[in-house]
């Protein structure tokens, strides 16, 4: 059940269609979620969309995926992800928190980069 909506969360990370990320990102967060890594910070759809662009716009061609299995309990959710090229070995990571709405949705995700690409 987690992992689906932490798949749900990393598909709004690699959707580059503006539209369809606003979907995502809709059926992901609450209205009043907020969103933050270290570099950026976005509150509510709009804002989350946003800081996704932004995210996109600054390592472009990269994706996201999720790293193993997503660690829950009571409403909070941890989880590592990876960035890099399709099919490529990643050049970033890190571990984010989140909680969990009662609607199932998301209204908080903490970002960690454990590494970074090279060059930041």
């Amino acid at each position: 059940m987690h992992d689906d909506l932490i798949d749900r969360y990393i598909a709004c990370w690699n959707a580059t269609d503006a539209a369809e990320r606003r979907d995502l990102v809709a059926a992901t967060f609450t209205e009043g979620a907020t969103c933050c890594d270290p570099m950026l910070r976005g509150e509510g759809h709009a804002g989350i969309a946003a800081l996704i662009a932004a995210a996109q716009h600054h390592v472009p061609g990269m994706r996201f995926r999720r790293r193993g299995g997503t660690d829950a309990h009571h409403d909070r959710l941890r989880f590592a992800w990876e960035l890099g090229p399709e099919g490529a070995a990643p050049v970033a990571g890190g571990t984010d928190m989140a909680v969990i709405a009662p609607d199932g949705r998301l209204a908080a995700v903490t970002g960690f980069v454990d590494v970074a690409p090279q060059g930041e």
